[in-house]
């Protein structure tokens, strides 16, 4: 059999795998070291990637850096009544905080900290990621506003007196949610095939300095997540590197799988699912399930 038609059976198996788990899936994985031996899933479909913008956002970070554009050591304070809302990291807490961007940076990619990723983004500057992603060659991603874009977008499409109403909504499965609350147009959006390219350009050093490549490698072997992209590879010597990314029916991972013979491979997968509930473990696990498909189609035909 050849190496196209295995692939072929492959995503075939794997679009199988996203029926069963009632979603709607998007996946692109490749070789480290071969982007162009891959096997994908309507990878070039723009659609909201939640949380996964704080991935550019880390990288626009490094290079501002890396220009002495940016002191990564500068304290910000953050203000209890001025925090983007989110479940974990200084979102949660009642006090004023203090600390360095490049700790922020750290909080809100490990704990996905949507407090500290607001304060970085107002650092960094909106524009300032989008040209990034354009210079990258990742022309369909684009972070509008970050979570605080997305939050404000979402209260005004429900129309709700409060964000944990607007949420309340959109995870009700008696009620339909306005179609521009997974407006692409209107919230951080990209593609699969865009997050594969940026993933790549760190884990080559060509997203920023090597220095700084290394830090955002180090930050993303720390998520402690391991639902999703992980859970396809429960092994000890394999190194998953990822970042989630939720929102309404939206559960998302993108990251680097390694392997102890040195081989890694870039793995992006988007889901939709059918219902809104908050806890939908088949939806989770489908994510790790579906890379671990790809990544065994492309060790396969290394190997042949």
């Amino acid at each position: 059999m050849s190496g196209t038609r295995h692939k072929s059976g492959v995503e075939r198996a794997i679009r199988a795998l996203f029926d069963d788990a009632g979603v709607r899936g998007w996946l692109h994985v490749a070789d480290l070291r071969r982007p162009s031996d891959q096997v994908t899933i309507d990878p070039g479909e723009r659609l909201p990637i939640a949380s996964v913008y704080k991935v550019p956002l880390m990288a626009a970070f490094c290079r501002l850096a890396d220009a002495g554009l940016l002191d990564p050591r500068l304290p910000v304070t953050l203000e209890p009544d001025e925090r983007v809302p989110g479940a974990t990291g200084v979102s949660v807490l009642r006090d004023p905080v203090t600390m360095s961007l490049r700790d922020l940076v750290v909080l809100m990619m490990t704990i996905s900290d949507n407090a500290a990723a607001d304060a970085v983004l107002r650092a960094v500057g909106p524009d300032v990621v989008d040209a990034m992603c354009r210079e990258l060659g990742m022309p369909d991603t684009r972070v509008h506003g970050g979570a605080a874009g997305t939050f404000s977008r979402l209260v005004a499409e429900t129309g709700a007196a409060s964000l944990d109403a607007a949420l309340a909504r959109v995870a009700d499965n008696d009620s339909v949610a306005p179609p521009g609350v997974y407006d692409p147009a209107f919230t951080a959006s990209g593609t699969p095939a865009d997050i594969a390219v940026l993933l790549r350009a760190i884990w080559t050093d060509e997203a920023a300095s090597a220095a700084r490549c290394a830090f955002m490698r180090d930050v993303m072997r720390r998520q402690p997540w391991t639902h999703r992209l992980a859970s396809g590879f429960p092994y000890d010597d394999i190194t998953v590197y990822g970042k989630t990314g939720t929102f309404g029916s939206l559960r998302h991972e993108a990251g680097v799988v390694e392997f102890p013979d040195g081989t890694a491979y870039t793995a992006v997968v988007f889901t939709q699912a059918a219902r809104s509930d908050t806890k939908l473990p088949r939806a989770d696990a489908v994510i790790g399930t579906a890379a671990r498909l790809a990544v065994e189609a492309l060790r396969a035909t290394r190997t042949t």
